[in-house]
């Protein structure tokens, strides 16, 4: 069997040599082995040890309703270590308890079961719970800052607008982060880089280190989209020189890898030392899209099923709708559950994201027609994210409107890094 894979990676290299010239190595294995293959863990030990410890508390005292809060924090970064949704719901359900116990009167516990609902898509409750915290009033800039972010989830523009001006500060860490995000969302690049490098300044100066990696790890997504690839690189791998753990850094380091050296067999390697201990759906998605790209169906099936075993479990909610759409919407068998899960992603989060999703489900169902018309009123200029406007190039195209095309092909061929070399492919065959 590794015989015939190394086959699959050896035809799919030739294809690429053979039309595009050699892209330049920008990564060194020896920069991440140490991370991939480090069985110590040091973080998780510590976060279970602290969750055993406030247990222990609770059991002692339990009218000591704070205990919860400190057990939920201790699941959440168990959660985020280890990809263990039923952490984050076991925090979900002690976040409840702390906020019965109080009434929903204190804004400190409702936040954090806003943090807990925003990490698990439900927005709308987040919403919800923020509402009430900022007229409690207590650290009115805390749940402000929240209450943007959450607008900004649910396609709120101009209230998530507002409310960026409510915490407008300069050198600002916290206002900086989110003056970025709004530039990206706004589609200015450069000035979402611009504040998020202002923003690793104060994170560097604090010296805080899970503040400075996920500045690293997030001015990396920015570097990738403007084509700053090795800049990308080196952030990812500060952010592992702080936290060896840090699956998401990984994954961007195997997405340059893939992406940009098109070594899909590295990448793999990559991505399989790191679904050992963490456990996201997403991660099987990504290695059936390298299975795809190098031939192996067998191994490309054999992802997509672990994909559909994972997320079965009710406990995902709406975490990972997106992805799901994406994959049923080009299956024959499954394009009903598409539209179904289309329908309800619009329902709880009417993004100019969302509305694609349902417009990418009708193209692929053969309704072209009725996927412009969605696209029309509520995705043209709305968003310039390029996955989106890979599916508006195609929906054009099966529309006639080929001055369109043209125009949106020449704008995708400068985020191939983003998208990848299978829908690379496809744009150049539009």
């Amino acid at each position: 069997m590794k015989s015939i894979y190394n086959i699959y990676v050896a035809f799919a290299m030739l294809i690429l040599a053979s039309c595009n010239s050699s892209p330049k190595l920008i990564t060194n294995a020896k920069d991440y082995n140490d991370f991939l293959v480090s069985n110590k863990r040091e973080m998780l030990h510590m976060a279970k040890s602290d969750l055993e410890f406030w247990e222990k508390k609770l059991e002692k005292e339990p009218n000591q309703f704070p205990y919860l809060a400190k057990i939920a924090a201790s699941q959440t970064l168990i959660f985020n270590l280890t990809g263990n949704i039923e952490a984050l719901i076991n925090a979900e359900k002690n976040l409840l308890k702390v906020n019965e116990r109080t009434n929903y009167n204190k804004a400190g516990y409702l936040r954090a079961l806003a943090r807990n609902y925003v990490s698990q898509h439900k927005f709308k409750e987040a919403l919800s719970l923020l509402t009430k915290a900022e007229t409690n009033g207590e650290n009115l800039k805390g749940t402000q800052k929240m209450l943007f972010d959450v607008h900004l989830e649910l396609g709120n523009f101009e209230t998530a607008k507002t409310y960026l001006e409510h915490i407008r500060k300069n050198n600002d860490f916290d206002y900086l982060i989110r003056l970025s995000k709004w530039s990206d969302h706004r589609g200015d690049l450069t000035a979402a880089i611009k504040y998020m490098e202002q923003a690793k300044k104060i994170a560097e100066a604090s010296n805080l280190a899970s503040t400075k990696q996920w500045v690293y790890t997030n001015l990396a997504d920015f570097y990738g989209h403007a084509g700053r690839v090795s800049e990308a690189y080196q952030h990812y791998i500060k952010a592992l020189q702080l936290n060896p753990e840090d699956a998401y850094a990984k994954k961007g380091i195997a997405w340059i890898v893939y992406s940009y050296e098109q070594n899909p067999e590295e990448a793999l390697r990559i991505l399989n030392t790191i679904t050992l201990s963490y456990n996201s759906p997403d991660y099987y998605l990504l290695k059936a899209e390298i299975a795809s790209f190098i031939g192996d169906t067998a191994f490309k099936a054999e992802q997509l099923r672990r994909y559909d075993s994972i997320i079965i479990n009710p406990l995902y909610g709406d975490m990972y709708n997106k992805y799901t759409v994406l994959l049923y919407a080009e299956n024959d068998k499954k394009s009903a559950k598409a539209l179904e899960i289309a329908y309800n992603e619009i329902e709880k989060r009417p993004t100019p994201q969302s509305y694609d999703l349902l417009a990418w489900t009708f193209y692929n169902h053969g309704d072209a027609k009725e996927a412009m018309q969605i696209m029309d009123k509520y995705v043209v200029g709305k968003t310039t994210e390029p996955e989106v406007l890979f599916h508006l190039a195609k929906i054009y195209n099966a529309n006639g409107k080929l001055k369109e095309v043209k125009s949106l092909k020449d704008e995708l061929l400068q985020s191939t890094f983003e998208l990848g070399p299978i829908m690379t492919q496809e744009i150049n065959s539009i």
